[in-house]
């Protein structure tokens, strides 16, 4: 039986935080190289790489990927929630800014908050729980909001996609914690999600006319291995395990630090500038995701 627990204790917060900065990062990474590799045969082989990477390690840490445990339907499910997810999130840049893609897409802990008490009823968030949620969010469209005077061509459908895409975000996470996902190993979970989106996403990939090449710069594939190893095999997989851990509904709200990590990384290695808007909405997040994890006197003494 998972050993589950009520709050988020140090090594989740170190996880967490750790997990979003590179996210926050990788989203520098495809930037600086979506423009050398298509963006759906990127993810392509990102995919494809990291569910290798989780099979060569599942074997060595003699890790059941394929014994008959009833998680089939669940994981093709969520497997299909993250394919989509990340289609949406690719179609939607051509669209629309990456900034707009940005909030609309970080709506994700929203969704989680909403729908999951429905299923699991010790997640639901209490009144205080839900401003810390809505300030950080808030936060974060504070910090983008800058980019909001120039619309594009075609951007109200690429915003479409972005909120699409958080809300298959959050139904992800929500058949991780409501399925018999919520008894599987952290890596026969992630399994599920790589491996039906390795699959798929070529198809993407051809539909869109991409070509596939393999002689691309040093840096090209540096970005890509740096986003297969640490982005979409060791974070993921960090936070798959995080779900089976700890309340869904607490970690999510730490997701909001992610586009806040890319403004830093940006005005970091881009010479992006830092702006008192920017300050505002770090300390911002920092109070939300403070307010979203606070332990209710009540609930302590209901566990007493």
């Amino acid at each position: 039986m998972t050993d589950r627990k009520d709050h988020l204790d140090g090594r989740a917060v170190t996880l967490l935080v750790a997990c979003c900065a590179f996210w926050g990062l990788q989203q520098i990474l495809i930037k600086t190289t979506v423009g050398e590799v298509p963006p759906m045969w990127q993810a392509a082989l990102r995919m494809g790489g990291a569910t290798l990477l989780l099979w060569l390690w599942c074997l060595w840490r003699g890790v059941p990927l394929f014994e008959r445990d009833g998680t089939l339907p669940g994981g093709l499910l969520a497997g299909l929630l993250f394919t989509g997810e990340f289609v949406c999130i690719y179609l939607g840049l051509q669209h629309t800014t990456a900034s707009r893609l940005t909030v609309f897409l970080y709506s994700s802990p929203f969704w989680v908050a909403l729908l999951l008490p429905r299923l699991v009823p010790v997640e639901r968030l209490r009144g205080v729980q839900w401003a810390g949620l809505a300030v950080a969010f808030a936060a974060v469209f504070l910090a983008f909001s800058e980019s909001f005077g120039h619309p594009v061509e075609g951007q109200l459908y690429g915003d479409a996609l972005a909120l699409a895409a958080g809300v298959l975000w959050g139904l992800t996470t929500l058949v991780i914690r409501a399925s018999r996902l919520a008894t599987a190993s952290a890596e026969k979970t992630l399994f599920y999600q790589l491996a039906v989106t390795a699959v798929l996403v070529p198809f993407a990939s051809v539909a869109r006319g991409e070509a596939w090449r393999l002689d691309y710069s040093a840096y090209a594939w540096f970005s890509i291995a740096l986003q297969t190893l640490v982005g979409a095999f060791a974070s993921y997989l960090a936070w798959v395990w995080m779900l089976r851990h700890y309340p869904a509904t607490r970690i999510s709200s730490f997701t909001f630090l992610t586009p806040l990590f890319a403004l830093v990384f940006g005005v970091a290695l881009l010479g992006e500038p830092l702006t008192l808007r920017l300050a505002v909405a770090l300390a911002g997040v920092a109070l939300g995701i403070v307010l979203v994890n606070r332990r209710v006197a009540a609930n302590r003494e209901a566990a007493a």
